[in-house]
């Protein structure tokens, strides 16, 4: 090495470079709950919030922190009115699996309706503030017909499909009383499924859910009367029950969910998708009709 001084010099420079990297890593790693270190209890915090749209960034987080054995509990945090029904029973269904092995709580901060109330329904308790809004259990899909105003400007539309109801949200024609059937039908079967969510989940009479399962929303307050949640509180109060039914004595860290950190071109890419998906909303269009699919 004495005979080569820069090649020497380079090692150094090379080493000193992968310490700081394992450093860094190591840190982001703490940070994110990914590093378990013997002794610590921790809290993690897998935030729910908007429209619930796609399931796999929340379940990514949620299964992370199962893996950890460092974490002890999770707190959801809901700020959320709902949104597509398969991103939010996906969600509900990683919920029941952690569940099995650490306690969840649900944290509802302004609005917890909906979708969002159907994951929450998956934990083991839920706490929101007295004027938080929840429930809205219920399920919609909605369309637009545009053959009159077809007919004004003096289009037509020609359609050619495999059976008769291929087209059965067709912007361009009245639905018929059996189409119409058919979508009450797929909207009553979400329905139902989204009521045995809330009773198994809540440990509610079926009936009682029933009652009430028309779409209303409630106060945090009346939600707690009806049985809908289970105390009153802030965020704050949703980490100490977490804690507390998690056996850790004390005050726990709080851990919140890694966030990816978005590249330049991630960004750009991101801003595209919303923008089309801004646009596609105004036309409500999906599918090639104008319509947006069940929700919750």
């Amino acid at each position: 090495m004495r005979k080569h001084p820069v090649l020497f010099g380079l090692l150094i420079l090379v080493g000193i470079f992968l310490g700081f990297f394992l450093l860094t890593y190591t840190l982001s790693s703490l940070g994110g709950g990914g590093i378990d270190l013997p002794g610590t209890e921790k809290i993690g915090v897998v935030e729910i919030k908007g429209v619930i749209m796609e399931s796999r960034p929340i379940v990514d987080q949620l299964i992370k922190f199962k893996k950890s054995r460092s974490i002890r509990g999770i707190v959801l945090r809901i700020d959320s009115p709902g949104g597509g029904v398969a991103p939010a029973q996906e969600i509900y269904e990683e919920v029941g699996k952690i569940k099995r092995e650490k306690k969840v709580v649900a944290s509802i901060e302004s609005v917890g309706a909906s979708g969002g109330y159907y994951i929450a329904c998956a934990a083991d308790r839920i706490v929101a503030n007295p004027g938080t809004i929840t429930g809205s259990i219920g399920v919609i899909t909605e369309f637009v017909n545009v053959e009159q105003l077809l007919q004004k400007i003096g289009l037509k539309s020609f359609v050619v499909k495999s059976g008769k109801h291929k087209d059965i949200m067709s912007p361009t024609r009245e639905p018929t009383e059996e189409d119409k059937k058919i979508l009450q039908e797929v909207i009553d079967n979400i329905h139902n499924q989204f009521i045995d969510a809330v009773a198994d989940g809540r440990k509610l009479d079926r009936e009682k859910v029933v009652e009430i399962a028309d779409g209303r929303i409630f106060s945090g307050q009346q939600a707690r009367d009806l049985g809908l949640i289970d105390s009153l509180g802030n965020f704050q109060d949703a980490v100490a029950l977490a804690a507390r039914l998690a056996g850790i004595k004390g005050e726990p860290s709080i851990i919140y969910a890694e966030k990816k950190k978005p590249s330049l071109l991630d960004f750009f890419i991101q801003e595209a998708i919303s923008r089309v998906a801004d646009e596609l909303k105004k036309k409500e269009f999906t599918f090639g009709y104008l319509y947006v699919p069940p929700k919750f």
